[in-house]
């Protein structure tokens, strides 16, 4: 099925301003633009109903409603019960309060394993319980793909591995992991596994109900929402849990791990990407499907075909230019490489190549992305302050915008 660009971008702002639309703007891994069904309910939220939710008169009635909605769009794209959805204000934070329900249950000597492909998001939290005797075991990148290799999985997990901690999608590698395969591996030895999907979730849907994972993290905002951290998990995993909330909410679901307090009109908000996605099904395909997240994933099949054609033509033409060192796979294909694409080129700076891209109103960045280790593992030349090159796609980018990229870089090439 054609792919309708245009439509999908009239739903935008930010594409039909004067002073914004002429930019390419390719640095979606950090944070994704937002559609006006979204706006739309942010504004309405500030404007009318920005009280305390669900108490006895109109307005906050209306605001407990609205965040009702919020949590049921985003159980919804996972195919999961609202009840196992906390929204918290950020992936990173999720990760940090997790850490500390999951330390009261370890021992001295039990084990964590963490990749050094990930964002430190889901790296550092982990790290930090070597502090109580927790013994923490790194599963390492092949230091010229990238890539983790299921086998060394299997030679560090052992009787006294607990978690095993991985993205579903390298924010800087672009390599999609094999899920089940890892879960695999740690169900064998007893383990749990809580897997980062923050540079997954804006390319890839997952199916909560089929997953093998047992908690899984991304972000909305890079998702096309508002600034809020989703966190999922099995509810015979998540009541084992020691509660991080007020005490007297240790019996509600949404704030048990929730000790900050929910974002309200941001919550409010995630229904916009709800009717967002409703919006582009409607006009793709037209007939009913009664399951949201069923509508939703044949949405994201179309956002995945016109990724990775895009993907394809920025790789192959980074892979003629003399001198640049594409990280991770040099094609990509649905499904295992995401259009996240990192590079070096010899002789010129990352920052170089931003600042001239940037006065082509074409939007990159540079730098380590959080993922530092993951670029020392490499061999990335001054991974803290330089890093690699980054350009990063979702569906709402075009044929023109990935033309006047490659272009640009030629030039500079």
């Amino acid at each position: 099925m054609s792919f309708a660009i245009d439509f999908v971008r009239r739903q935008y702002p930010v594409f039909q301003a004067p002073e914004t639309a002429p930019w390419a703007f390719l640095e979606n891994a950090g944070g994704s633009y937002v559609p006006r069904q979204v706006v739309d309910r942010l504004t309405h939220f500030f404007e009318y109903t920005k009280v305390q939710p669900y108490g006895p008169f109109p307005a906050s009635r209306a605001a407990g409603e609205a965040m009702d909605a919020g949590y049921r769009a985003m159980a919804g794209l996972l195919n999961a019960d609202a009840a196992d959805v906390t929204l918290g204000p950020s992936t990173t934070m999720n990760c940090y309060v997790l850490a500390q329900a999951i330390r009261p249950l370890l021992q001295p000597g039990d084990e964590i394993v963490v990749t050094n492909q990930d964002h430190e998001a889901n790296i550092g939290c982990w790290r930090r319980l070597a502090e109580f005797g927790i013994r923490i075991r790194e599963w390492g990148i092949d230091p010229d793909s990238g890539e983790l290799n299921i086998e060394d999985l299997r030679r560090l997990v052992n009787a006294r591995t607990r978690w095993v901690c991985f993205t579903l999608c390298s924010n800087i590698v672009g390599t999609m992991n094999d899920v089940d395969a890892i879960c695999d591996v740690a169900r064998e030895v007893g383990a749990h596994t809580i897997g980062d999907g923050v540079s997954f979730a804006p390319h890839q849907l997952l199916d909560v109900r089929s997953t093998k994972l047992d908690i899984y993290l991304f972000s909305a905002y890079k998702t096309f929402g508002t600034h809020v951290g989703v966190m999922w998990g099995r509810p015979e995993v998540m009541t084992q849990l020691r509660p991080q909330g007020h005490y007297f909410n240790d019996d509600q679901a949404h704030y048990r791990l929730n000790p900050a307090g929910p974002l309200h009109a941001e919550i409010a908000a995630l229904a916009g990407i709800a009717e967002y996605l409703d919006t582009l099904y409607n006009h793709h395909f037209g007939e009913t499907d009664a399951v949201f997240h069923a509508r939703a994933r044949r949405v994201f099949e179309l956002f995945a075909h016109h990724e990775t054609h895009l993907a394809n033509r920025v790789l192959g033409a980074l892979g003629r230019m003399p001198g640049v060192r594409i990280i991770g796979c040099p094609a990509a294909e649905t499904g295992r490489r995401a259009a996240t694409i990192s590079f070096v080129q010899r002789d010129r700076s990352p920052a170089d190549i931003t600042r001239r891209l940037a006065d082509q109103k074409i939007a990159v960045r540079h730098g380590h992305f959080y993922a530092l280790r993951c670029l020392e593992a490499l061999g990335i030349d001054d991974p803290e302050t330089a890093g690699v090159v980054r350009v990063s796609l979702v569906h709402y980018n075009t044929e023109n915008e990935v033309t006047r990229l490659i272009k640009a870089l030629q030039v500079l090439s």
